[in-house]
């Protein structure tokens, strides 16, 4: 499972000057090929396991495609807009681009009904940047789409769940009071996103070469905000931890400089030439605190999840089930990631399967532990249960990372609307939103699905933890939503 990336600079007006190409392995997206005409970028897409279904859960599963550009003369980069017109992008069969109102990227997906692996297939977008020699970067992340839908909230036995409720249209269009949500849970506005509309979830954890990729395109102050270890330390030291632990690779390639010039990180899980196939491109990224995480999803344009939308991700359409996991029954089969197969590799993987098979509540934290590869219990045979997948696809929403949400704990949380990050954040390397929980206090932030440590009922589907967290911790990471 690879991802290609291409780097070029290019003058608007239609001179080519440079070009240089670098692949790296990640989850199963790959973007190859790409050039620049004018204003049109164009790229060849492909990924496995897609599908557009109408059968339940009657949905698809997408790439989020954005672009970065950076300016040769700076060498900083900044989020390209593309066109909010449909007619000025083009999909070859099988595919087809879906605009959003905001112009900050696009979903890429099946025009018809389907199913299966998608090959390269060409993709032109329409830009809208001034003219510049600039550096281009095409980014992609899998999605899966979660219908407009009622769905049932809270399980009746689960730590702190909701009262056992329905969210529906007229939830979602009048709040609801904190005595129908119950759990100690403040009021919820109208403008709470709370499941019921339509929306993309990312289809896995944030994995650890997409970590890298965000950290290459920062400033210095930006990596320092997000990073344990400071950029300009030596080479080869660990970005997020004193050391490799818990299984996480990220290391400085090239330190930083005076403060002001970046370092260039990598994935490089078995020390010694960085981005080798058995790096640990693929393991959800650990190690992240709530400011880390809602500034990566502002820096790709996406945006936190509500604990209600957790819950709609999980759950579906499907009636509740007391002690639940997010695979939609209590089956659990828990491993250690030293248990895995093909340990750090792209295609790192767990056999034989078993209903509710996970990495939740290992109870150690020995170094040797930590997240896996995301996806990795998943099979071309595999089903919901074997696989550990929730409702509409999205895979490890119970174990491995905990899911970083915006909680309805304190009026912090509440305020939140459902703004999307902007493809942008500020010169320290905070979001920018500011309706989101801010960074520093992470107040209205909480976890949900448990991770490879916690205790196994952390991981339950209605299971609310709460508790305001900043810090660092192994098992935080985390997904977003558009």
């Amino acid at each position: 499972m690879k991802t290609r990336t291409l780097f070029f600079s290019f003058l608007l007006t239609g001179l080519l000057s440079i070009f240089a190409v670098t692949e790296s392995a990640a989850n199963n997206v790959q973007i190859t090929g790409t050039s620049v005409s004018g204003s049109n970028i164009t790229f060849n897409i492909a990924w496995d396991n897609s599908w557009n279904a109408n059968v339940a859960p009657a949905n698809w599963d997408a790439v989020w495609v954005f672009v970065k550009f950076q300016d040769c003369n700076t060498r900083l980069w900044a989020h390209a807009n593309l066109s909010t017109v449909a007619g000025d992008h083009s999909a070859a069969s099988p595919l087809m681009v879906e605009t959003v109102t905001d112009g900050k990227g696009v979903f890429i997906r099946r025009s018809a009904l389907g199913g299966g692996n998608v090959g390269n297939t060409q993709i032109t977008l329409k830009m809208n940047i001034g003219a510049g020699t600039f550096n281009y970067k095409v980014f992609g992340i899998e999605m899966v789409n979660v219908p407009q839908a009622a769905f049932e909230l809270g399980d009746g036995v689960s730590s702190g769940t909701f009262n056992s409720i329905t969210i529906n249209a007229a939830s979602q269009s009048t709040g609801l009071t904190s005595s129908v949500l119950g759990g100690g849970a403040v009021a919820a506005p109208a403008t709470f996103p709370m499941g019921y509309n339509s929306f993309y979830c990312m289809k896995y954890e944030i994995s650890q070469l997409q970590y890298v990729e965000f950290l290459n395109a920062l400033t210095y102050d930006q990596q320092k905000a997000h990073t344990f270890n400071d950029p300009i330390s030596a080479a080869g030291t660990y970005a997020m931890y004193n050391g490799f632990g818990y299984r996480n690779g990220v290391r400085i390639q090239t330190p930083g400089n005076n403060a002001a010039i970046p370092a260039i990180y990598a994935c490089d899980a078995t020390a010694g030439v960085e981005g080798n196939s058995d790096d640990g491109q693929g393991i959800a990224m650990n190690g992240l605190n709530w400011g880390d995480l809602i500034a990566y999803l502002d820096w790709a344009a996406l945006r936190p999840m509500t604990e209600l939308e957790y819950e709609k991700v999980s759950r579906g359409t499907m009636p509740r089930v007391a002690g639940e996991y997010a695979w939609g029954s209590i089956d659990l089969a828990n491993v250690a990631s030293n248990a895995l197969t093909n340990q750090y590799l792209e295609n790192e993987y767990m056999t034989p399967a078993a209903n509710g098979r996970c990495t939740l509540g290992v109870g150690t934290t020995s170094s040797i532990y930590g997240s896996v590869r995301v996806g990795a219990f998943a099979t071309g045979t595999s089903g919901r249960a074997s696989s550990g997948a929730a409702y509409y696809g999205a895979m490890e929403m119970t174990g491995n990372v905990w899911e970083r949400v915006v909680c309805l704990s304190s009026a912090a949380g509440s305020a939140f609307n459902g703004t999307l990050g902007d493809g942008t954040i500020t010169a320290n390397g905070d979001a920018n939103q500011n309706t989101w929980p801010t960074a520093a206090a992470a107040t209205g932030s909480g976890q949900r699905g448990g991770g490879w440590i916690d205790g196994v009922a952390a991981g339950r589907l209605s299971q609310r933890n709460t508790g305001v967290d900043a810090a660092r911790y192994p098992t935080y990471g985390g997904r977003g939503v558009r």
